[in-house]
């Protein structure tokens, strides 16, 4: 289970040359997510999503504020949390001069895959991503989407149990997206636990059980996706969130 208490992050920036100002990109953030959960995070761009992922994946620390995984918190537990995570951003690079395959392979070894289990472990995310046909293809000839695939894989090698996934189906055309949405359900009923970033508000309709609106680093709003929907009167996620917001939409 990952237990999130009271977390804040706070920034600062140059408004000129001689000026300073503080801000929050998030503030005050409490939520849960258990073993076999599946949790949507959304909101607009700004709203403070990927500032909570980043934290959560241990990159960033918060001003204030506990992020604990099975109780066990970043100051003291660092590397046996990270070892247990896959953690996956929308702006990751990754070496475009290896093949998939010698990717793959770095990974395992920065894991401790055990050596035996390597092959089979690759081929196995290899056949869940239907990444077959470019395994041996150097990244920098990839496609938008084989290489978001291939970003994905990485972070899938060790068998994490955690997932913090930042707009994971970025870039993929529909037949890909479900490919992974259909991975994501399956890890699901594995009991694995799942932070899900997305833009895309069917999507969190459709594999989430339940969803975190964040607005302006604040959340506007917990439940699942039904009982959002019903307490709004709308029909979907993204009219329920308009109208969280009065009806406007504040994306800036």
């Amino acid at each position: 289970m990952i237990v999130v208490e009271h977390v804040t992050k706070e920034f600062e920036k140059n408004i000129n040359k001689r000026e300073k100002v503080k801000f929050f990109a998030d503030q005050d953030i409490s939520f849960s997510a258990s073993d076999g959960e599946i949790i949507g995070i959304l909101g607009p761009n700004g709203a403070g999503k990927t500032t909570l992922l980043r934290m959560l994946a241990g990159i960033l620390e918060p001003t204030e504020g506990v992020i604990t995984f099975d109780h066990l918190n970043y100051q003291e537990n660092e590397i046996e949390i990270k070892q247990q995570i896959a953690y996956l951003s929308g702006n990751t690079k990754i070496y475009d001069t290896l093949t998939t395959y010698e990717l793959l392979k770095m990974c395992c070894d920065l894991y401790d895959v055990p050596k035996e289990k390597q092959e089979n472990r690759i081929k196995e995310i290899t056949d869940i991503l239907k990444m077959t046909p470019f395994l041996y293809n150097k990244i920098a000839n990839l496609s938008t989407g084989q290489t978001q695939k291939v970003n994905l894989a990485r972070c899938l090698v060790h068998d994490p149990k955690y997932y913090i996934l930042d707009e994971a189906t970025t870039g993929l055309d529909i037949i890909a997206s479900q490919i992974i949405l259909d991975f994501i359900k399956k890890e699901k009923k594995r009991g694995k636990t799942i932070l899900y970033s997305t833009h895309y508000m069917e999507e969190a309709e459709n594999i989430c059980d339940r969803v975190i609106m964040i607005n302006k680093g604040k959340i506007i709003k917990e439940g699942i996706p039904d009982g959002i929907k019903k307490e709004t009167k709308t029909t979907n996620l993204r009219d329920a969130f308009f109208s969280l917001l009065g009806g406007h939409n504040h994306e800036e």
